[in-house]
């Protein structure tokens, strides 16, 4: 597979990571977790070259971090490992389908125990990327980053990285002044363009790198769902508004036009929206999440296409899809 790094100064991976959330929890929660199916995927986005693992403290919670940890113990070597911190569970139970219910929590004392639980749990004596999960309006967010850096200079810790529902360059540049930011991971894709307008370009501008999570639209860009009922019951995105079945209607326009340029590239919809965001700048790396081995490879072989300019140009043109994020 193709690499890059992450941002000028970040590790090599490949131009493809894994989000390994969805083994654990939030969709298709109905579906049966298979241990040895995840640990399977894991092997084989390694050998594929997907070399960036993407997990979190909160997801599970804890048990995500865990199966990684599980995975990469006799191939850590192989692996660029990204967790994050900054959400405390306060109910591990949650809903159907849902998170755990957690809280913000950035005070320094939290981060400091939260670190090393992450790295019990990934069986790791040093996290390659560490990200703030949310800021904690509570708690001065150069403290929470601070006390991130101390991780650096503990040596537990290799870079640093923001991952936001939200962010903006103020943050990034708030926080650049007492730690360098190595990567910026926000929701990023074709129905997902709001990081173009501010944040995209400052970041392709500083050298940090990108990482979109939810690359594929939730799995809406596949073309998987025509329907509000193929959703998988106790799954998150049955309260998405974009899921909604009006919404998801007129939404149908956007994934035959991903569909368009696929079956004129011989591609598939994921390898063309996947390589769609590689395109944008020279530090993106998607993490698209699956627990799926035929979608793995799938997702593994958009490092390979190279999309035209006409065909991103067709792309950029696709309309903004009905309904919100949340």
């Amino acid at each position: 597979m193709r690499t890059t790094t992450l941002g000028i100064h970040g590790p090599q991976v490949g131009v493809i990571g894994l989000g390994a959330m969805g083994m654990s929890f939030a969709y298709d929660m109905a579906a049966p977790r298979d241990e040895a199916t995840n640990v399977s995927v894991i092997h084989q986005a390694l050998d594929l070259g997907m070399t960036l693992i993407d997990t979190a403290d909160v997801y599970g919670p804890f048990t995500n971090e865990e199966l990684v940890g599980r995975a990469l113990a006799d191939r850590r070597e192989r692996a660029v490992i990204a967790t994050k911190v900054g959400l405390e569970a306060v109910d591990p139970t949650g809903g159907p389908g849902d998170s755990p219910v957690v809280k913000n929590n950035g005070r320094p004392e939290y981060v400091r125990g939260a670190v090393d639980a992450s790295l019990r749990r990934l069986r790791v004596d040093r996290i390659d990327l560490y990200q703030l999960h949310r800021v904690d309006p509570g708690v001065p967010l150069e403290e929470t980053w601070g006390a991130m850096a101390e991780a650096v200079t503990a040596g537990k810790v290799r870079h640093l990285g923001l991952a936001l529902s939200e962010v903006a360059v103020e943050q990034i540049e708030h926080v650049q002044a007492v730690h360098p930011v190595t990567t910026v991971q926000c929701e990023f894709s074709l129905w997902t363009r709001d990081l173009q307008a501010e944040v995209l370009p400052y970041c392709n501008d500083k050298g940090i790198g990108v990482l979109p999570y939810s690359p594929l639209g939730r799995g809406f860009l596949t073309g998987r769902f025509a329907s509000f009922d193929e959703l998988p019951q106790n799954d998150q995105r049955r309260r998405l508004p974009r899921f909604q079945q009006d919404n998801l209607r007129a939404n149908l326009d956007i994934a035959a036009k991903v569909r368009e340029v696929a079956d004129r590239v011989g591609a598939t919809p994921a390898q063309v929206a996947l390589a769609w965001l590689a395109a944008q700048g020279p530090h993106i790396v998607p993490i698209p999440g699956t627990k799926t081995p035929k979608y793995l490879a799938d997702n593994a072989g958009a490092a390979d296409l190279q999309l035209s300019t006409a065909d991103l140009a067709d792309l950029d043109a696709i309309p903004a899809p009905v309904g919100a994020r949340y």
